[in-house]
């Protein structure tokens, strides 16, 4: 669980309505659309039997009532938040969560974003958000890096020899693979969407009927009913 350890507001405060829309801007490219897609439809499949998280992409979080929203920051590109009902929502309220902020956040780079992304967010994440990972990712030039907090700053996240990055936060590996972002098991296997699954799933069965009728046609070749096996 990631809360700020600043987050006390004043006791004469009016906070505004617990019901705001996010406010965030279209995404960069259809690249970046498909990506953050990918990123939401991989963990909800994969986290299908869990109710204890949030994930998103594109969406407000809303972190201090007095808060006035600037040109220089939007809200994730993808996130994560733990231990917190798995329900919709407009927007991310911290004080409408507990204080929570995001365990894990991604952004996707772009020209028009990189700076931001790499800059002004990355020091919000740190400072104010305190999340424990950050990640970016570029799905133009496939530029990747993760961070994990240590101490009060990020500290960047050693590859290991496949080029993954180990998320704690998710007990996932992060990685590029066919040129998108994509979550790995722990022993390095390729999180699969549900389509990819089922189609898994088809060929899997697909093949022990062919196995069986392989063997149905040996047996009568040798004039043996499988019955009396």
């Amino acid at each position: 669980m990631s809360v700020a350890k600043d987050f006390e507001p004043p006791k004469d405060l009016i906070f505004p309505p617990a019901d705001l829309y996010s406010d965030e801007p279209q995404l960069e490219s259809y690249l970046h659309l498909q990506q953050m897609l990918l990123l939401l439809k991989c963990i909800d499949w994969w986290w299908r039997d869990y109710n204890n998280f949030f994930a998103a992409g594109n969406l407000s979080i809303y972190y201090s009532p007095r808060q006035r929203k600037s040109e220089d920051f939007r809200g994730p590109d993808f996130f994560v938040v733990l231990d917190t009902e798995r329900k919709p929502r407009n927007s991310w309220v911290v004080w409408q969560e507990d204080g929570k902020y995001p365990n894990l956040i991604i952004e996707l780079l772009s020209n028009s974003t990189a700076a931001t992304d790499k800059g002004l967010k990355k020091q919000i994440y740190q400072d104010i958000f305190r999340t424990p990972e950050y990640f970016w990712f570029d799905p133009n030039n496939l530029e990747f890096a993760g961070f994990i907090l240590v101490g009060g700053t990020y500290q960047p996240i050693e590859s290991n020899p496949q080029g993954l990055l180990w998320s704690q936060q998710l007990s996932l590996y992060l990685g590029v693979h066919e040129n998108q972002l994509r979550y790995f098991t722990a022993e390095r296997y390729l999180i699969p969407t549900p389509e990819e699954f089922a189609e898994q799933e088809a060929q899997r069965a697909e093949q022990a009927t062919q196995r069986a009728e392989r063997l149905a046609a040996k047996l009568r070749e040798l004039n043996i009913d499988p019955e009396n096996l």
